[in-house]
């Protein structure tokens, strides 16, 4: 390609072109990019200063250069190419559609090289950018439709559109939400039950590989960290491509319509259910058994279920429940209360989380002091430790979390009081 810069008319002309990337140019920056061009092949002065600063504050808001913001939308970009190139090897792809992806990727590498400097002239004003120094995969691509087949590749392992945009969701009134900000808990941070945190890895990890994983439920005292080591997995693992979906109790019933939404999509897909139970044997209770034990659909290979519970026995048990000889009651009422205390046996595998004894307690306080980089001695660390225990909620993962959060503030306070 030509080291001049396009002309505003053949840049129109290119972004008008587009057959199947269109939607790169959906979002505000984007679409504030084709604005600017229009006022400046018309000649509007104020409309093109206008445009630019719309233009400008934009990029600058994401920190990122005018080409390192198509090759993203590019990356993440759910069109009819992008789609089949999740499910299909690279020479399946109609060749069609492959003739039509290279044309918008060449279109769209002649628009990225309209960057901040060379608008900045054609608007008469200064401008800078940053020239990103990131690694992605069209960067240093001389001829961006030469990418085709690796672009491709990049589609079939992190998937298109929201899914390649987000690793953490919500499902609300049918459909999926990406959380922009999710828990940034890592891995790391958590320690005190190595054994369960050792099980959730290296289940994940088979799902991760396409082999069999089972579905988990995270059973055991409260504030021991079973939800937070559901949300560190997805931090842990985004870039193997896993997802998290957090799904409400009241949403159960949906279950089998959001895995079949998740069914063929290439990312691995772990659905978080917190603090799970039932009062009894009702429609949620069955969707849920559906999607863990299967139905004559097959099971989704790469959806598993993570719940946690404060509860071994998942259907709430009432002493009415049990079966006591009289005419109108349930003949083999004794199946059915069998029924409900097993619930629990569907997850493959289930892990408990016993109440943390002092040495537990203590391990995770020193762990968290070490990297709030508290600077306490150990002594006094463990005494305040155990006293803030006595007079709150007991020893867990919680409540180290708590003390040490009021301790790193109380020190903050002191060193502030002094200085002053």
């Amino acid at each position: 390609m030509s080291s001049n810069p396009p002309s505003v008319q053949l840049l129109r002309q290119q972004a008008a072109s587009l057959l199947l990337y269109q939607s790169v140019f959906s979002g505000e920056v984007g679409a504030t990019f084709l604005q600017l061009l229009q006022a400046l092949q018309s000649g509007d002065v104020l409309g093109k200063i206008e445009a630019y600063g719309r233009w400008f504050r934009g990029l600058a808001a994401r920190d990122r250069s005018w080409s390192d913001y198509l090759i993203e939308q590019i990356l993440q970009d759910d069109n009819p190419f992008s789609q089949q190139a999740q499910r299909l090897p690279f020479d399946r792809l109609p060749p069609a559609l492959v003739q039509a992806a290279r044309h918008d990727l060449q279109a769209l590498q002649l628009l990225s090289r309209c960057g901040g400097k060379q608008l900045a002239e054609w608007v008469q004003a200064l401008a800078w950018v940053r020239d990103s120094e990131d690694e992605t995969l069209l960067h240093g691509c001389e001829n961006w439709a030469d990418a085709i087949a690796d672009l491709a590749s990049h589609y079939a392992r992190c998937g298109t559109g929201i899914f390649a945009r987000y690793r953490v969701f919500r499902w609300h009134q049918g459909e999926f939400i990406g959380i922009a900000s999710p828990d940034p808990v890592q891995w790391s941070e958590l320690v005190g039950y190595e054994l369960q945190k050792a099980d959730l890895a290296r289940n994940t990890e088979f799902l991760l590989a396409g082999t069999p994983a089972l579905h988990v439920l995270l059973y055991g005292s409260r504030g021991s960290g079973k939800s937070s080591l559901v949300k560190a997995l997805a931090n842990k693992y985004t870039q193997q491509g896993l997802r998290l979906i957090e799904v409400n109790q009241a949403q159960l019933a949906e279950l089998p319509e959001i895995v079949e939404q998740l069914r063929d999509l290439p990312q691995k897909f772990v659905i978080f259910v917190d603090d799970l139970s039932f009062e009894e044997d009702n429609a949620v209770f069955k969707a849920l058994k559906v999607v863990l034990e299967g139905s004559t659909t097959a099971r989704a290979q790469n959806v598993v279920v993570y719940a946690t519970s404060n509860r071994r026995h998942l259907v709430r048990e009432y002493f009415s429940d049990r079966p006591r000889p009289s005419d109108g009651d349930e003949v083999h009422a004794w199946d059915t209360l069998q029924e409900k205390l097993s619930f629990s046996d569907r997850f493959g595998l289930t892990l408990t989380f016993e109440p943390a004894n002092q040495d537990t307690y203590l391990v995770i306080v020193r762990h968290l002091a070490a990297r709030s980089r508290l600077d306490l001695p150990t002594e006094e660390l463990e005494f305040r430790a155990k006293q803030w225990a006595t007079r709150h909620n007991g020893r867990s993962g919680r409540t180290a979390r708590q003390f040490v959060d009021f301790l790193q503030s109380e020190l903050a306070s002191k060193r502030e009081k002094q200085n002053s």
